[in-house]
């Protein structure tokens, strides 16, 4: 994610009882819904332990744009192969009263299915996803520290970061209570809660889809992954039948 705490001032909305939504604002995640959904020409906007911030009005291609991209490609890739696991770009996630971040992605196993969150009637996800990832350039201080704290406290399985001018990716799981980077085997960094899901860092970093996808494949066919995927087809069938 790419933020900023100074943006322009936003226009009035139409309804002069419902002041527009400002970075910086110190809100109730009811109240941040309420400004979010009247103030037109907002890109992005997260709610982080009550404090509103707010995406720059414009996006850069290398820090953001083209790292976001190749993050959800790898993601979808995974995700078209494991009937049972659902992927979001950029959608609001209600974690509690004060939080209501909008990850760069968020993967999930489906709730049906025996997934830790929930969607709403508005169709907006509760919970902890499984899964958050952030791509993160000028929000590396909130990405690694605020917002760190959030999912952790929250109960983010697994939380990934891409810290782009540093040209590294942080890739954390959650243990009792604490967030611990997930270790290499080979250059290969492999998922705990989405088994198969495998990641070579480098080739991320270095935009090598050739390499990535390789990796990728080989995780979608190690016997972990058709393990997981048989139990969440065995899931979505329900009980047998005596």
């Amino acid at each position: 994610m790419t933020l900023r705490t100074i943006t322009p001032k936003q226009p009035m909305t139409g309804d002069p009882q419902i002041p527009p939504l400002e970075p910086g604002d110190h809100l109730t995640r009811d109240e941040f819904e309420r400004r979010y959904d009247a103030t037109p020409g907002i890109k992005k906007a997260e709610l982080i332990e009550g404090v509103v911030y707010m995406a720059p009005p414009a996006v850069r291609w290398d820090y953001h744009g083209s790292p976001h991209a190749d993050l959800i490609t790898w993601l979808g890739h995974y995700k078209m192969d494991t009937a049972g696991v659902r992927l979001a770009d950029n959608s609001s996630v209600r974690l509690d009263l004060d939080n209501e971040p909008q990850p760069d992605a968020s993967m999930v196993i489906d709730p049906a299915l025996g997934g830790q969150t929930r969607f709403s009637d508005d169709d907006i996800l509760e919970g902890a996803p499984e899964l958050a990832g952030e791509v993160s350039a000028s929000s590396v201080s909130i990405d690694m520290n605020s917002k760190l704290r959030v999912y952790r406290r929250n109960g983010v399985r697994e939380y990934l970061v891409w810290r782009v001018k540093d040209r590294q990716i942080d890739w954390f799981s959650l243990k009792q209570g604490q967030y611990e980077p997930l270790q290499q085997a080979d250059g290969i960094i492999r998922s705990e809660v989405f088994p198969g899901l495998w990641l070579d860092p480098i080739a991320l970093i270095n935009a090598d889809s050739s390499t990535l996808m390789r990796v990728l494949n080989q995780g979608l066919d190690s016997p972990e992954h058709t393990a997981f995927v048989v139990q969440l087809k065995s899931r979505a069938a329900g009980p047998s039948a005596p």
